[in-house]
């Protein structure tokens, strides 16, 4: 009994860590800049002008539509799912 409780405890300080790094800024700025990154690069491969300053605008778009989602979260877990 002693090993079971035990091995739920691990479990239950994985997700509590898990949970943890998918709410934290850090996880929110390496995906905005891993985002710019590959548009950045994406417009380079494409030959299109600026790519610096145009990528600024579709790596905005993506992390706004990221940091809403727990908006739309909570309004489909109190309407929708009951």
């Amino acid at each position: 009994m002693e090993k079971r409780i035990k091995k739920i405890e691990r479990r239950n300080k994985r997700v509590e860590i898990d949970k943890a790094w998918e709410t934290s800024f850090t996880r929110k700025v390496i995906i905005a800049l891993l985002t710019y990154l590959v548009i950045v690069l994406f417009f380079f491969m494409a030959d299109l002008p600026k790519p610096f300053v145009n990528s600024i605008v579709p790596t905005s778009g993506f992390v706004l539509s990221t940091l809403s989602l727990k908006y739309f979260k909570r309004f489909w877990i109190k309407f929708i799912k009951k």
